[in-house]
């Protein structure tokens, strides 16, 4: 009896899986498990100015540059001049690959007076234009941008479905993979305006420009990839000078090695709390009320690595940059010959100049170009205002994770805005992404305030327990022993405890003799 091999790759009834073409759009392959399915039709939906127009370009672009892979390119809504305008500013020049025969740009904009032959509305003209160019260019990829512009030029819905279903089908005959925006409404209501996605997609993706607080927040989510996987819910993404650029911060894989080399703080105290300073590629959160000292440990930190011929960076969300040459240098630190020497860089900008998908790439960017092996940010607070819990935490898990994949040391701090007393370092939900955590806080001691530091917590080492007193003077923070004879200092009224002399010295001799007995 003869048997069929039903893993034989040969057999045209094979089983395969399906196959995904890479976009190398960034972060968009890492979210999609590879790219997107071969020969199948992918939905984009989003309302105006997600980028939609943008995303079909660069997918268009990229298969051409990367890959050899001609590309033709449907619009219904803007000119070819104008998408060849807006593609240059990208550093991407579609004239030339149109002239080099890999690219072609078809003009299918409605015409107005088509209106008034509604039912007799087809698109088969237009599939016939698109089936000869994808056989003269040996198109592989396709873009149309975008359907939505068909439907508002006809008023009957079914029909232009049924067309728009036709087309879909022809593209998916000839194996080409495709892109076809569409808009909606709502961020998070129906997929799409009219309802196309039903008829023609394998595969949904959705683009959303929703206002959280007073900012626009940009996120990707793949709604649906027919027969294959990929990573759900959104993912924050923006628009820079190279395109769209997706945030997975899902994919991120607890990867990073941890070194048990140490960097000092530029504090010697503090170093001592710490076990011998922080580990080199850690991240250290120093939080507290204003005014507790925190840009000051963090400008020792930054000098320390200047000194030892390290490159340090500075993230200012709070001050202008002559302020903090101003407070370095009453400090008897010179932030200005470290920049002349090239061992510093400080960058200051206003947390609402831009979203923080913008801050992150931008920081991402400066590290990148600067190669730092310390980083400040001062402060996080400042970046928290008026965004959600979900998105702030993205961004740090995205600010901190790019810095121990590139092994840098990093030193955040965070304003509470409690002057005084016990306060939550949980509230922005950061302290579980911090390896070290620095307490500074305001303390009332016989009548006067104080401040207070403790190392909260060090992963992977002994640290210090106690609270200390600090204080700031013109050569930068002293750290001195802890408070004595105090009890709840936290919660910012400290009490005296009474301690029996006799029965302390009693202890004391107690425990010398325990330890003789043990030696012995």
């Amino acid at each position: 009896m003869t048997q069929v091999a039903l893993n034989d790759s040969s057999s045209p009834l094979a089983p395969t899986g399906v196959t995904k073409i890479r976009t190398l759009i960034e972060g968009f392959d890492d979210i999609s498990h590879g790219g997107l399915p071969i020969g199948r039709t992918t939905l984009v939906s989003g309302t105006s100015g997600t980028g939609k127009t943008l995303l079909g370009v660069q997918f268009l672009y990229h298969g051409i540059v990367h890959f050899d892979e001609p590309g033709i390119l449907v619009t219904f809504e803007e000119s070819p001049e104008d998408i060849i305008k807006n593609a240059f500013s990208f550093g991407w020049d579609l004239q030339k690959l149109m002239d080099e025969g890999k690219l072609f740009i078809l003009d299918a904009s409605p015409d107005p007076e088509g209106q008034d032959v509604v039912g007799n509305f087809d698109l088969s003209a237009l599939i016939e234009r698109i089936q000869y160019a994808i056989r003269k260019y040996k198109a592989q990829r396709v873009s149309i941008d975008s359907v939505t512009a068909v439907f508002q030029q006809y008023d009957a819905a079914t029909v232009v479905r049924r067309e728009i279903f036709r087309l879909a089908a022809r593209l998916k005959l000839m194996k080409v993979t495709t892109l076809m925006t569409t808009e909606r409404v709502d961020e998070y209501g129906p997929v799409a305006r009219y309802g196309v996605e039903e008829f023609v997609s394998d595969n949904v993706v959705i683009l959303r420009n929703a206002l959280e607080g007073e900012r626009r927040r940009r996120t990707v989510e793949i709604l649906k990839l027919r027969g294959t996987t990929h990573m759900k819910g959104e993912y924050p993404f923006t628009i820079t000078n190279e395109g769209i650029n997706i945030f997975p911060l899902g994919a991120m894989r607890l990867t990073q090695r941890s070194s048990n080399v140490r960097v000092s703080s530029g504090v010697k105290t503090l170093d001592e709390m710490c076990g011998g300073g922080f580990f080199r590629d850690s991240i250290i959160l120093a939080t507290g009320a204003t005014g507790t000292g925190k840009t000051l440990l963090v400008s020792k930190f930054l000098e320390n690595g200047c000194a030892n011929g390290e490159r340090v960076m500075l993230f200012a969300y709070e001050e202008s940059r002559a302020q903090l040459l101003r407070n370095a240098t009453s400090w008897g630190i010179d932030f200005e010959d470290l920049e002349e020497r090239g061992l510093l860089k400080i960058l200051c900008a206003y947390p609402e100049s831009a979203g923080l998908e913008d801050h992150l790439q931008i920081i991402k960017s400066e590290i990148s170009q600067f190669k730092p092996a310390r980083i400040a940010i001062d402060s996080l607070s400042a970046l928290d205002r008026g965004v959600s819990n979900t998105s702030f935490r993205q961004f740090v898990i995205g600010v901190t994770g790019y810095a121990k994949q590139e092994e840098i040391t990093g030193f955040f701090t965070n304003t509470t805005e409690q002057f005084m007393g016990l306060h939550s370092i949980t509230e922005s939900h950061i302290s579980t992404i911090t390896d070290t955590i620095l307490m500074l806080q305001y303390v009332e001691v016989r009548g006067e305030m104080s401040r207070a530091i403790n190392v909260f917590k060090m992963r992977g080492s002994w640290h210090d327990k106690g609270i200390r007193e600090y204080t700031i003077t013109g050569d930068g923070p002293d750290i001195r022993s802890s408070f004595r004879n105090l009890e709840r200092i936290i919660s910012g009224s400290p009490t005296r405890t009474s301690v029996d002399e006799k029965s302390e010295l009693s202890r004391i001799v107690q425990g010398v003799q325990s330890n003789e007995d043990s030696r012995l």
